[in-house]
């Protein structure tokens, strides 16, 4: 099978297979993206690529039922959701349009001695290889290529091998609004490929959204070639629960657990929650995880679909077998049919488990007791990961120094589906650095450019 496919994770079914580019196409794509650069970016202005921005945003929600059904196709989300998560594109790409002036305005800076004045002018630095997973096929490059094609950078964009029909159809959009050519290329390239453009003294940047191992191995390439990198590798988020309403706790704590059929990297993983409150909380979680059935994902009423693939499945079931083999104990699970895995919940896990420092990518719940904050924020910071966490408590003063000692990169007070596109993205630890989304995601590509003046 060709190296870029749609196989339908519902049915087993290769939909399409697509060619992957040659050496010589690839080595011409990086070409065009610098002349673009060089033409486009330093003679359109900043009003203009907004303008364009904000039409593909707005083709997205109009063409919402139509990317569904691609992405339905090509790793199983759920219709309801996948429409949500077309629906947040055409958020992402507005904030970027409406506020993008604001954003890349000149900053002032005001001299401690001598005559003249001092500016910082936030300028496009050239082309960015942006590489992208499959879980959210289109919110990933909107978040990705947004902010940085409105800055004036270009974008080589590597989908996963199983989204090229999605990739395919955002280049459509990107075509129709008028971007010229080499502003914004689909590359279908293997690892090496990647690998030997990364390393092209035309390319200034990479952004990758993946695996640690993917992570480690972009940024080892980016490190040793001197090129700015950005990583959003996953996490095991925490989800603590100190005081409350256990039923809204429980219902909040299974829809940050089973959004995009649990393969979400800042989705709840881990629920620490107070002895006092753990076995009615046990109870509603497990009679709400196992309502959520694996349905057919292009049922309006599907609340979790298939997992992505055959190997995802696969490796789910060989964690979650290796975990019990450790000791944890199951009070929700099934059987597995294809890739449609049953909702799981797991208690009893300790240290010495291999799931007490693994990232499970599925419907599959970890829950801990704990006798005390301190021991919550403990247990929760004992992770490789830091990406995002959530705290459930009914005392705020509680709620945010619990918030102030969490060793990741967002938290969430009291609720849960509360990202934006004017908030920040990204992570600690092994789950990555930098940041997307939000003011902070259209610097992270920027050349910073003082011009000093003294006269």
């Amino acid at each position: 099978m060709s190296d870029y496919a749609v196989v339908n994770p519902a049915t087993g079914e290769t939909v399409k297979e697509y060619t992957t580019i040659s050496d010589a196409g690839l080595d011409a794509a990086i070409g065009a993206a610098e002349s673009a650069f060089r033409d486009w970016s330093q003679n359109s202005s900043i009003e203009e690529r907004a303008a364009a921005m904000r039409r593909v945003g707005e083709l997205h929600v109009e063409r919402r039922e139509e990317l569904a059904d691609i992405i339905i196709r090509e790793m199983g989300k759920p219709r309801e959701q996948a429409l949500g998560e077309i629906d947040f594109c055409g958020d992402i790409y507005g904030f970027y349009a409406d506020n993008a002036e604001k954003l890349l305005a000149d900053e002032p800076i005001e001299l401690l001695a001598g005559d003249g004045d001092a500016v910082v002018r936030k300028i496009g630095m050239g082309p960015l290889i942006g590489i992208m997973p499959w879980n959210f096929p289109y919110y990933q490059i909107a978040r990705f290529a947004g902010p940085n094609l409105i800055v004036g950078n270009t974008i080589l964009l590597k989908p996963a091998p199983q989204c090229p029909e999605s990739a395919e159809a955002v280049q459509k959009m990107m075509d129709e609004v008028g971007f010229p050519e080499g502003a914004y290329q689909t590359i279908l390239a293997t690892n090496d490929q990647i690998a030997e453009a990364i390393a092209d003294p035309r390319v200034r940047g990479v952004s990758v959204t993946g695996s640690e191992r993917a992570g480690a191995a972009v940024a080892e390439v980016a490190g040793r070639n001197l090129k700015k990198v950005v990583l959003e590798m996953g996490g095991s988020d925490p989800f603590i629960f100190l005081s409350g309403d256990v039923e809204e706790a429980a219902e909040a704590a299974v829809g940050a657990r089973l959004d995009n059929t649990g393969q979400s990297c800042n989705a709840a993983k881990r629920f620490i929650v107070a002895d006092d409150l753990y076995e009615d909380f046990l109870g509603k979680v497990t009679e709400k995880m196992g309502a959520a059935v694996p349905t057919d994902p292009t049922s309006d009423e599907a609340p979790i679909g298939p997992l992505s693939s055959a190997t995802a499945a696969e490796r789910l079931q060989d964690q979650l077998d290796r975990a019990v083999a450790g000791g944890a104990e199951v009070a929700l699970g099934g059987e597995r049919k294809d890739n449609y895995f049953p909702t799981t919940v797991l208690t009893g896990i300790t240290k010495d488990n291999d799931a007490y420092h693994e990232e499970f990518f599925g419907p599959v719940a970890q829950v801990y007791k704990v006798g005390s904050e301190e021991e919550a924020i403990e247990l929760a910071n004992d992770t490789p990961f830091g990406l995002g966490s959530y705290v459930f408590s009914t005392d705020p003063e509680q709620a945010q120094r619990v918030a102030a000692k969490l060793d990741t990169g967002m938290v969430f007070v009291n609720g849960v589906g509360l990202d934006g596109a004017e908030l920040p993205f990204g992570g600690v630890k092994r789950s990555g650095f930098g940041r997307e989304l939000g003011s902070y995601g259209i610097q992270e590509f920027i050349n910073k450019k003082l011009i000093r003046t003294l006269k």
